[in-house]
């Protein structure tokens, strides 16, 4: 069985007991969450919409991401801007869906 949950703006398939890496959410490692499932199917029959049901997952932690770097530059003219940044992310644990 499978499901597609929206998070952060981005979708994910998702199947129990994987690991997911998503953007933020609030809470500690331990604690439980719950998404709406877009769409949920189990092979044979699939279910779109509202009525597809719920997902739940585990926090397991938040951490940063791989570093981005920007790097700015304007040609002749001695201008050069480098930044990085990482984004924090957090890793759910699919405990169940239905």
């Amino acid at each position: 069985m499978f499901a597609v949950i929206k998070t952060g703006g981005k979708q994910y398939r998702v199947a129990k007991g994987d690991l997911v890496t998503v953007e933020k959410l609030a809470g500690n490692a331990g604690d439980k969450v719950t998404f709406d499932a877009l769409m949920t199917g189990d092979g044979k029959a699939v279910k779109v919409g509202a009525g597809a049901g719920k997902v739940s997952g585990e926090l397991v932690e938040t951490a940063k991401g791989e570093k981005v770097t920007v790097f700015k530059k304007r040609r002749r003219n001695t201008y050069r801007r480098k930044r990085g940044h990482r984004q924090l992310e957090t890793t759910v644990k699919i405990t169940a869906i239905g």
